[in-house]
């Protein structure tokens, strides 16, 4: 079976060790700013501004049977089609987002069947994602671009989960519809909020080990491969600062050399997905769902933004609150809300000479963000904003990034940038 074919005892094993992960930083993924936008103001704004209107150049077909699926193989933050994740799974009939979802909820922790080990977080159970960020693909021939208004995880949230994003595409497949996936396994950069990708495969075969145990898959053709539709051999990769401090059982998921290394680990790729033939429903039904945390920021990061060189980096302390509540309503529809909040410290720290030297005093910084989804039968319709704001020895920085996703009507991203110098 194709499951069988891309799975290996040896990526299956995982001890306690898994929880001794340290330092690194994340690997944002740049905007490209719109001069057109900038000369209009002053030199210390930077104003990014897409209307979604714009197709991106690489797309790919996948057919199943007599239907095929023109798409994006990728996912991004913005509009602009850069590349974040590959698409590595695909769903075609019963599928819309909250059935898949619904599938997934139901299901219990043993995975023993499949070669995953009785612990976390392979025992665990799905659950609508605390912290994803928003991301976007695109549907040629339905509804365009799209966002990850259902976004779930197997796991908690650190020091390692899955992580599944879902994107209704408005094509039909017979009766019923293509529903696109996007699925990595991560860790939790400690000492932060965000997370480093460490395989896309492994979390696309928990995804077909999943699928199956649904018993809604098609009993004679349950699935396929998509055939090259991304980047191989890899896509992505691990900063050395991360890679050298996994444990071996992490490593050998990755698939990558003994450490140490001095460069980044490629992310390991086979350029393809897989297709699910899912010919049953799960039901939807009415529920509440509510989860909170809060993360400790304690780590050296390069300074997100207003950065004046490859040396400028930020010592970040203080806690951030995340939550998010989810809901079936009655009627069915799915409405999502979730935000985080920080007042931290930053102290600037100049590693240009290798050693890192204190730069200036600590100053106050507060981060804030929200995001706003429903999904309907009929409609969907996701809006996120996020803010920085600081005041440091040079004067005051803020970023401000808003993505609005509504699946008719104008779809923008706007990004602006403040760096003033007192």
């Amino acid at each position: 079976m194709y499951l069988t074919n891309k799975l290996t005892i040896t990526t299956l094993i995982l001890l306690a060790a898994i929880t001794l992960l340290v330092t690194a930083c994340s690997d944002e993924n740049p905007v490209v700013p719109q001069d057109e936008y900038n000369d209009l103001f002053d030199k210390d704004i930077e104003i990014i501004f897409q209307n979604g209107n714009i197709p991106p150049d690489e797309q790919v077909s996948v057919t199943f049977g007599d239907e095929s699926l023109l798409f994006w193989p990728y996912t991004g933050t913005t509009y602009d089609a850069t590349p974040v994740d590959p698409i590595n799974i695909v769903f075609a009939g019963e599928v819309d987002p909250l059935q898949i979802r619904a599938a997934l909820l139901a299901l219990d922790g043993d995975r023993t069947a499949f070669g995953f080990p009785d612990a976390p977080p392979f025992n665990s159970v799905w659950l609508d994602a605390l912290g994803g960020d928003v991301q976007t693909t695109y549907a040629t021939t339905g509804d365009g671009w799209v966002g990850s208004v259902v976004q779930l995880t197997l796991g908690d949230y650190g020091p390692i989960r899955f992580h599944l994003r879902l994107f209704r595409t408005g094509n039909a497949y017979g009766e019923g519809n293509w529903t696109l996936g996007g699925a990595h396994f991560e860790l939790q950069i400690p000492g932060t909020t965000s997370h480093q990708v460490l395989s896309w495969e492994f979390a696309e075969q928990l995804i077909v080990a999943d699928l199956m145990r649904t018993g809604l898959l098609d009993a004679d053709v349950p699935m396929m491969p998509t055939g090259p539709i991304n980047a191989s051999p890899s896509f992505r990769s691990i900063p050395p600062e991360i890679y050298n401090l996994l444990p071996p059982e992490l490593i050998a998921i990755v698939g990558g050399p003994e450490p140490p290394v001095t460069e980044p680990v490629p992310l390991v790729s086979d350029g393809q997905g897989t297709i699910l033939n899912v010919t049953g429903a799960a039901p939807v039904i009415p529920e509440v769902y509510t989860a909170n945390i809060v993360v400790e920021f304690n780590q050296m990061v390069p300074r997100p933004f207003c950065s004046v060189g490859p040396g400028d980096y930020l010592m970040v302390t203080g806690p951030v609150d995340l939550w998010i509540t989810t809901e079936i309503h009655d009627d069915l529809q799915f409405t999502s809300q979730a935000e985080y909040t920080g007042q931290i410290t930053a102290q600037p720290f100049d590693l240009s000479g290798g050693d890192p030297v204190p730069v200036g005093d600590p100053f106050p910084a507060r981060v804030s963000g929200l995001q706003h989804g429903n999904m309907s039968a009929s409609s969907s319709r996701i809006l996120a904003i996020d803010r920085r704001m600081t005041r440091d020895d040079g004067g005051p920085q803020i970023l401000v990034e808003q993505i609005e996703l509504p699946q008719w009507g104008l779809k923008t991203y706007r990004s602006q940038t403040q760096c003033i110098d007192d």
